[in-house]
């Protein structure tokens, strides 16, 4: 009987297997026909909205050319009649000629006004450092001399940009005295264009680029500037790619760019503009519809296997009940465990006491020192009192209060000097904050001073110049830096001229480096052990770098040690930094 129902469980066991494959096949094939027909038509339909977009932004780039145009055509007409313009030439006084023009350019716009005499030198102009040159063969002179209307001239520069102007003879008693000039700014048209992602070219009646968001393009034909060595951008790589434009539709498409070129019209003396587009936003916009169909079709697959686990979970609580031994003997381990992490946090909270008691003892050995600190400001203030007393009996109060200025600086510094110790003596938490490393170094500093000061001791100082953030608790990242002050302190007693070296550096890992110049380090690799200690009994219990080369792992770090080749000990602490001081180095 077992044997026939593990055959017949092995049956539909494959039965179920053949039905998931055909379901996942069905599903894929589903899938693979959505897709293609979204993207067919998405890319369709974006397609021509893109169209549609490059047709208002040419029919609004020829709007804006032919604006500007026309609204400098009619200048030369209206000075050409100024009455301030045909006097200063005939009497040849120019003075305030200049000035004229500048101000008529400041309510018309243009990009400069210059007037010519009659013999083609510049006799007033709104960029004065164009006065006195001569323009006698200049298109705009002499085709406005042979004029009776205004004429327009479009000139190329050595720069390879072009200059528009409109010019119109002056006149006086049916005589010929002058020409002025207003020259179009249609290079702001340029920059306006450049800030877009589209390339831009406008062609004269002769085919010859005259205004282009690639410089490189004026003065050439439009077949030679498409040739020409582009710039390296999406767009005009993929025109590069083409040798031969007149061909080719308007949609284009090179490898894996696709590029759109729209030509129009300008109406005015049979200029042409032309544009070309990166297909690039329609691309994205498809490939986000498809990515969410794909990830719709993965959730319901999902689903799928989700619905045939079922089943085989079912069938896998049977086997359950051949597992109570293995039940049994995890809760068995789950007892261990707990027992083991109770363990742990009672050690964890012997440590952190061990910890406090070492601190305590350094506070301990740092009384003397703080004693003669304290004695000092609080002798000084005996004295400021007694002279205070004095000027006081003398009625001399406003040197008296000098005094009691003085006193109170004293006690200020007496009250920073306790502060420092009630802040050393707290326990530290377990919770870690943005810390900057070069502020724990100075409170550490500030801590050890009594004693390096009374032991003579010379610093050696190098910080960097930005902040140094790290992740740590600050008090207990503080009582390592000072257990390593007190062991150099303490390993430099038969130094005549003890010197401490402090560097601390920013790269991948905060590295702080204390370096003394004492005895050296006997045993390295018994060194970070617990109750390890080179002291006399009574002086310490060997727990200091202990505590603080855990204290660092916590942090992620570690404590290193070892002996200098001049002499010495040589401490290095590495803690990872944050990643806003590692991107400011």
């Amino acid at each position: 009987m077992t044997q026939q129902t593990d055959a017949s469980e092995l049956e539909i066991a494959r039965t179920n297997s053949w039905v998931l494959r055909g379901i996942v096949f069905f599903l894929m094939v589903i899938a693979g026909i959505t897709i293609w027909m979204t993207n067919a038509l998405l890319t369709e339909r974006y397609s021509i909205n893109a169209l549609n977009r490059a047709e208002l932004r040419l029919a609004l780039y020829s709007g804006n050319i032919v604006s500007e145009l026309q609204r400098n055509s009619v200048v030369p007409l209206l000075l050409s009649r100024d009455p301030a313009l045909i006097g200063a030439l005939n009497s040849g006084d120019y003075l305030a000629t200049s000035q004229r023009l500048i101000s008529y350019q400041g309510e018309i716009g243009s990009a400069s006004l210059m007037l010519l005499d009659e013999g083609g030198r510049v006799v007033a102009a709104t960029d004065r450092s164009r006065l006195g040159a001569a323009h006698r063969n200049d298109p705009y002179f002499v085709e406005a001399l042979r004029a009776n209307d205004t004429v327009f001239t479009s000139q190329q520069l050595d720069t390879g940009a072009y200059n528009f102007a409109y010019s119109r003879r002056i006149e006086s008693e049916k005589r010929g005295i002058g020409v002025i000039v207003v020259e179009v700014d249609l290079k702001k048209l340029e920059n306006r264009w450049r800030g877009t992602a589209d390339a831009v070219l406008v062609a004269n009646s002769e085919g010859r680029v005259i205004l282009s968001t690639e410089s490189r393009w004026r003065g050439r034909t439009v077949e030679e500037a498409l040739k020409s060595t582009s710039p390296p951008s999406a767009v005009v790589r993929a025109i590069q790619a083409t040798a031969d434009w007149s061909s080719l539709p308007d949609e284009s498409y090179f490898g894996h760019q696709t590029v759109l070129r729209r030509d129009g019209r300008i109406p005015f003396q049979g200029w042409k503009l032309s544009l070309f587009s990166s297909y690039a936003s329609v691309r994205e916009r498809v490939n986000g519809v498809l990515a969410l169909e794909i990830m719709g079709f993965a959730l319901l697959l999902a689903l799928t296997f989700y619905l045939f686990s079922r089943r085989a979970v079912s069938r896998s609580l049977l086997f359950q009940r051949e597992s109570a031994g293995l039940r049994r003997l995890n809760e068995r381990l789950e007892r261990e465990i707990a027992e083991r992490e109770r363990v742990e946090k009672t050690l964890e909270v012997a440590e952190q006491t061990l910890a406090q008691s070492s601190k305590l003892a350094a506070m301990g050995e740092m009384s003397a020192a703080v004693s003669h600190e304290l004695n000092q400001p609080l002798a000084a203030m005996k004295t400021y009192l007694a002279g205070a007393k004095l000027l006081l009996q003398r009625k001399r109060p406003e040197e008296a209060l000098s005094s009691f200025q003085r006193i109170d600086d004293l006690i200020e510094r007496m009250g920073a000097i306790t502060r420092q110790l009630k802040s050393y003596a707290r326990k530290g938490g377990d919770a870690v904050e943005p810390v900057d490393m070069r502020a724990s170094v100075s409170a550490a500093l500030a801590m050890m001073e009594p004693q390096l000061r009374l032991r003579h001791v010379e610093i050696v100082s190098t910080m960097p110049r930005h902040e140094v953030y790290i992740m740590a608790d600050r008090i207990r990242l503080e009582q390592v830096i000072i257990n390593l002050f007190r062991n150099a302190l303490d390993a430099m007693n038969e130094q005549e001229e003890p010197v401490l070296d402090i560097f601390l550096s920013a790269g991948k890992f905060a590295t702080l480096t204390v370096r003394d110049n004492g005895t050296g380090i006997a045993d390295l690799d018994a060194l970070f052990d617990p109750f390890y200690t080179t002291k006399k009994p009574g002086e310490g219990v060997g727990l200091g770098l202990a505590i603080s080369s855990g204290i660092v792992n916590d942090l992620g770090g570690r404590l290193t040690a070892r002996n200098a080749e001049d002499g010495g000990a040589v401490f290095e602490v590495q803690i990872p930094i944050l990643k806003e001081t590692a991107a400011a180095e």
